[in-house]
């Protein structure tokens, strides 16, 4: 019985599979090399997908921005005010037009400045600019999750660009070394010195540097510096910062080379137990001032718990989660939240251990929030389980629904954003539409950010506060 006949009678298409015609289907066994010619064939096909995002030197390039969606979205003016104010003001970015008399329309960086001038020109009952209190560092946000396809590196990098349309100077971190945040960015890594690999070598050459020289104190001879170890100590994160096609969105970027540090670190654990290897990435980023010179930093981690993902959640402020609206992905995040408690507090009693004994503060992790995120919500098949989720999550599981939309299909297939998307290609309201559920995701991210710094800025000012 052929395959229509097996359907015609209603069995199952398994049913009746000739092993000579299976056969005949199959090719030769795979070779290791058949992995690196998958893997070619890949990146024939990425450069390809990306290269439709780029300008003719090879980079990305964001759109235009019109009069409607910069006073819908952008700067709280009204249309008509908007014009009288460019029109009066000659000097300001004035837009260019694709059609005499047509709608104008602006480059973000001319945004930015228009929205300058507003804040310190315009009514002064309007918030024109974010909320971001003086003399306080960066706030760092990691995502992370282990399970794969929760909307983990989608969700980072809407944030960020939402972030950078509200006016706030973000930095982004890629720490995965499947590197799609970087790709989403349109960053170009080289190699593994190009990533935030360097500065997690440069923290524990420093470490080694100076156990060295107390060996040399003491009489002992000290552990080598090798070479990739000496190369790393006259790096800085500026050399591995790169600026992205977004005016205020810079980057350090990932790449496969970056997994390389899943194997080193523990090497240099092992070669100096005194390493704290978590907190690398802090302190590499505060000594170079990088908290000082941005607003947001935005971690995105591998989906699994190695030492890259310890870095990125010690290092964070707010610890965003993403996750689906199932069963499995719920099971999945309550391990993820286990093997968190059972990673960081093992840390904290070892250290604490040696703290006891030596009479020192102990060690304690803090995160300012923690918050899950469901992200791809189908409210008509979802609702039951979300409101249980939310039910026994309770704050911790942000009461926000990030929907599904068929933007994000489009935006995944253009490897870019929702707001790299031009609304002329579907209309206003459907732009419209299908932003909203990312615009309700910042601005619940947003509420918790501003009630943090607000807390912190107070604790600052309180009396007997030090100074920051």
């Amino acid at each position: 019985m052929g395959k229509d006949s097996a359907i015609q009678a209603g069995l199952p298409p398994y049913f009746n599979i000739d092993p000579d015609a299976a056969l005949a289907e199959l090719e030769a066994p795979a070779s290791t090399e058949g992995f690196a010619q998958i893997a070619a064939a890949c990146a024939r096909g990425r450069a390809d997908l990306a290269s439709r995002g780029m300008n003719e030197a090879g980079r990305k390039s964001l759109r235009l921005f019109s009069t409607w969606e910069i006073t819908r979205y952008l700067i709280p003016v009204a249309q008509a005010h908007f014009r009288r104010v460019l029109k009066a003001n000659p000097d300001l970015p004035q837009g260019s037009s694709e059609t005499e008399g047509g709608a104008k329309w602006f480059t973000l960086d001319e945004v930015l400045r228009l929205r300058g001038f507003f804040a310190a020109q315009g009514s002064k009952a309007k918030n024109y600019r974010p909320y971001r209190p003086e003399g306080l560092p960066a706030k760092i946000v990691a995502v992370a999750n282990f399970k794969g396809g929760v909307g983990k590196t989608s969700t980072a990098a809407h944030l960020a660009m939402s972030a950078a349309l509200d006016g706030y100077k973000v930095l982004v971190v890629d720490l995965d070394s499947q590197g799609s945040m970087t790709s989403i960015f349109g960053g170009t890594v080289a190699d593994e010195w190009q990533t935030a690999y360097p500065l997690l070598a440069r923290h524990y050459g420093e470490y080694l540097r100076a156990e060295n020289q107390r060996r040399l104190d003491r009489g002992d001879a000290p552990q080598p510096l090798d070479e990739a170890l000496s190369a790393a100590l006259e790096m800085s994160a500026d050399e591995v910062i790169q600026p992205t096609h977004w005016p205020n969105i810079d980057l350090i970027g990932a790449q496969l080379n970056l997994y390389w540090a899943e194997f080193q670190v523990p090497v240099w654990r092992m070669a100096a137990r005194g390493w704290k290897l978590w907190d690398a990435l802090t302190e590499r980023l505060e000594a170079d001032g990088v908290l000082d010179r941005y607003d947001l930093v935005f971690i995105d981690t591998p989906p699994a718990l190695g030492y890259l993902t310890i870095n990125g959640l010690a290092a964070a402020d707010i610890l965003l989660v993403p996750l689906g609206a199932s069963f499995l992905e719920f099971d999945s995040t309550g391990r993820f939240f286990d093997m968190l408690h059972s990673t960081f507090a093992s840390i904290e009693e070892s250290e604490n251990m040696a703290a006891r004994a030596l009479g020192r503060a102990g060690l304690a992790f803090e995160w300012d929030a923690v918050r899950a995120v469901i992200t791809r919500y189908d409210g008509a098949q979802q609702g039951e389980l979300s409101a249980l989720m939310q039910a026994y999550l309770g704050r911790t599981l942000s009461p926000h629904r990030q929907d599904f939309t068929a933007l994000i299909g489009q935006a995944g297939e253009q490897v870019s954003g929702i707001y790299e998307a031009d609304y002329r290609d579907f209309n206003r309201e459907t732009y419209a539409r299908g932003r909203e559920t990312f615009d309700e995701t910042y601005a619940a991210f947003k509420r918790l950010l501003l009630g943090i710094w607000r807390r912190d800025e107070l604790a600052a000012a309180a009396p007997g506060a030090l100074a920051v």
